[in-house]
């Protein structure tokens, strides 16, 4: 499989065919989803939620991203590889902006950054796209804004709105972006921003006309069944697997069952053999003289008969 980058994607998006994006927060499920041939693994914010356990991705900070970018780097040799810009890391100056980024790429071996925010971010992304960095774009829903929006909800219901996230989509193509995610806007604005931007448009709860989909790892398995929403498929049911598994390793480590002589080691020395019986102890012989009780000697060592 060769390596996907931003010029893939474009290609991908000429020739009609469908990306595949998904996140990924450390190199085991790195490995597995570069194998299963993902175009695209992002590391996304979301790790705040599904990984930190906190309520929003408000409280990731810049050092966490580039622990969790670097895990995922070490495990993926094909995908392409996007880090999220944590809240706060470019909304204060560009300057900090480009830094925050350039870290994710250094430090974090990533290929491209995300950041959320329209058509107000675009000098923001025109900076970082100079300094060599590729930015891919997140409109509709975005949840670093959650307390700005009201919670998590359908953006771009309206014409006003919808309208204003066109505009968002096609600034953010002027400003440099190579892509966008679209989150949780109605599937007929989801098409219409897709067919008016030269840009692959990815997907989230935006409809089927989006050039790709992306989703959340533990959702697309079935890990947490509390969290259901309607743009979700569960393509697995981990959370019962998981139950199950972890259950009868309990029971039979309570049982005796486990670990058996299959799961443990022997030693590599051999046996030990038995000690030989001790030899009968021989009374020394009274050494020679020559007539004075004095030993004889030979060659200084006393002599023996």
């Amino acid at each position: 499989m060769k390596k996907v980058t931003i010029h893939t994607l474009r290609k991908m998006k000429q020739a009609g065919e469908r990306i595949t994006m998904l996140t990924a927060y450390d190199a085991s499920f790195a490995r597995l989803l570069d194998q299963a041939q993902i175009d695209v693994l992002l590391v996304g914010d979301s790790l705040g939620m599904v990984v930190q356990g906190h309520d929003t991705t408000l409280p990731v900070t810049m050092d966490q991203m580039v622990y969790h970018c670097a895990a995922v780097a070490r495990g993926a040799k094909h995908a392409h590889l996007v880090g999220d810009m944590p809240f706060g890391s470019s909304h204060a100056t560009p300057d900090e902006a480009v830094k925050n980024a350039m870290r994710l790429v250094a430090e974090g071996g990533m290929e491209a950054v995300k950041l959320e925010g329209g058509a107000d971010y675009s000098e923001v992304i025109t900076r970082i796209v100079r300094a060599g960095v590729p930015v891919m774009g997140h409109i509709g829903l975005t949840p670093q804004s959650v307390h700005k929006m009201g919670g998590y909800v359908v953006q771009g219901r309206g014409e006003d709105k919808a309208a204003r996230l066109l505009a968002d989509a096609r600034a953010l193509e002027k400003a440099g972006c190579y892509s966008i995610i679209l989150e949780a806007i109605p599937a007929e604005l989801g098409a219409q921003i897709t067919r008016s931007v030269g840009i692959p448009t990815i997907g989230i709860g935006a409809g089927p006309d989006c050039d790709g989909q992306v989703l959340v790892i533990y959702d697309l398995l079935g890990m947490n069944p509390e969290f259901s929403p309607k743009f979700v498929k569960k393509y697995a049911n981990l959370a019962q697997v998981i139950g199950e598994a972890a259950v009868r390793y309990r029971d039979e480590v309570r049982a005796g069952g486990f670990p058996t002589e299959e799961h443990s080691f022997s030693s590599d020395r051999p046996a030990a053999q038995p000690k030989p019986a001790p030899v009968a102890a021989v009374m020394p012989r009274a050494p020679a003289t020559n007539g004075d009780e004095r030993p004889l000697k030979l060659y200084s060592v006393p002599a023996r008969e």
